[in-house]
């Protein structure tokens, strides 16, 4: 295999997609050795049809506001790869949505999802809708609206999709309700429903939990914990709360949150009635965390700033792609952080990894780190498929032997001497067991 090359075809053909070029670069560097010492998977051209989704879906979605007018957003379901189970992968509704993150995110859930174990395959879809400020009714009439065209590639044991950036449970029961309408089945194909229908306990904040769940098996590897930790977060949504609940709970201090307005610090921690206040935030629509500083005037807020000049144990940014800079990195390490776990898709920028590698800084990239999420939505799957619902402690413990299993995955691939190369372990084991099924299955996509 030879990167440069299969890298310069792939930007022809993918002009301008730069988060899905940024994402194939990663894993391909990460596996080029492992690959090019099983000629088994050239001859079969597994990279080749693993770097093209299986379908890209594309549609229009027209849909009518409160006040009569007309609105047309662009919608998606990129299906890329499902060699161990059916497609798996969120939904977002977001302005930023085009082809390139979908394609990047549905890339990444390959091997997110292959990690956890479970039989699910890669998958992404969303839409350019924002979500915020819209009444239920309009948010019900675009989801509608949506599944018009989306339902026709989904089902249980084909494609099933969950909530992602802009996609809570309103979102999905409204999805839902029109899927069950036009397939007149109710075969549990969302994940993120609610718990009166089908829905399983602690998975809105299971992203959360399974990032410190992760950050604290790494922390073991040199005899440590994140208890007396602390920690700085990126945003105050669902995954940055569950963070919080599960960070507090072993002993760590959370001292930073942030927003697109800026960031709080607080060094008492932000804990009890604050992460309540954090969910008061989330579901204000005003999609800033300035307001926590005059609830909590013991905190500070830094208008136009982010978190990562704080100083602190533990960096986890929790927000979107490429949040994460060069220049972040350097206060991070400038400040003696030893620990970066991404609790988003690719937060950190290229550079940013490499500083943090060059530095011997224990970092853990998301597809690995932020599993707990996919992997929740895999047990309510599974749950439904049942006929059963699991307690909150039952699930918390699947998932946190499901943590503790990638990361022993990715020590596996990633352990030298004196380094644990997180990304590349994370990236050969999830990339081996794909590949395989592959193989095992003939050329068939």
């Amino acid at each position: 295999m030879n990167v440069s090359n299969i890298l310069a075809d792939l930007g022809k053909r993918n002009p301008g997609e730069q988060e899905f070029l940024q994402a194939i670069k990663e894993v391909l560097e990460s596996i080029e050795e492992v690959y090019n010492a099983n000629p088994q998977f050239a001859a079969a051209g597994i990279i080749e049809r693993l770097i093209e989704p299986d379908r890209v879906l594309s549609f229009k979605v027209p849909w009518v506001d409160d006040q009569g007018k007309v609105h047309v957003n662009r919608g998606y379901r990129v299906q890329y790869n499902n060699s161990i189970g059916p497609y798996k992968g969120g939904i977002r509704f977001h302005p930023s949505v085009n082809l390139s993150i979908l394609k990047f995110l549905g890339f990444e859930q390959i091997f997110k999802n292959s990690l956890t174990s479970l039989p699910m395959g890669g998958a992404k879809g969303g839409a350019d809708f924002d979500p915020k400020g819209k009444s239920a009714m309009e948010a019900m009439r675009f989801c509608q609206s949506f599944m018009l065209e989306a339902w026709k590639i989904l089902g249980p044991e084909m494609d099933v999709p969950a909530g992602d950036i802009g996609v809570a449970a309103r979102e999905v029961g409204y999805m839902y309700g029109m899927y069950k309408k036009l397939t007149g089945q109710h075969n549990g194909v969302f994940t993120g429903k609610g718990l009166n229908w089908g829905g399983s306990l602690i998975r809105p904040e299971a992203t959360g939990f399974g990032v410190v769940y992760f950050a604290n098996e790494m922390l073991a590897t040199v005899g440590e914990s994140v208890k007396g930790k602390d920690i700085a977060i990126s945003g105050f949504g669902n995954v940055a709360w569950g963070v919080a609940l599960k960070a507090t709970e072993l002993g760590a201090k959370i001292v930073a949150i942030s927003g697109p307005d800026g960031y709080i610090y607080d060094k008492n921690g932000v804990q009890g009635e604050k992460i309540d206040y954090m969910v008061k935030l989330r579901s204000s629509n005003n999609d800033v965390v300035a307001p926590y500083a005059k609830e909590f005037p013991e905190a500070e807020f830094f208008a136009g700033k982010r978190p990562w000049e704080v100083k602190c144990d533990i960096a986890i940014p929790c927000a979107t792609q490429n949040e994460l800079d060069i220049n972040d990195a350097q206060a991070l390490v400038k400040n003696g952080c030893s620990c970066v776990c991404e609790a988003a898709n690719m937060p950190c920028t290229a550079e940013a990894v490499e500083l943090f590698t060059k530095n011997k800084l224990m970092f853990a990239p998301g597809k690995a780190a932020n599993a707990g999420g996919v992997s929740t939505s895999g047990l309510e799957m599974s749950q439904n498929a049942l006929k059963l619902s699991w307690t909150r402690e039952e699930v918390d413990m699947r998932l946190h032997q499901i943590m503790k299993n990638i990361h022993a995955s990715c020590l596996k691939y990633g352990k030298t001497d004196n380094y644990v190369d997180y990304v590349k372990g994370a990236n050969i084991a999830g990339f081996l067991k794909v590949a395989n099924a592959m193989l095992d299955q003939g050329v068939t996509s």
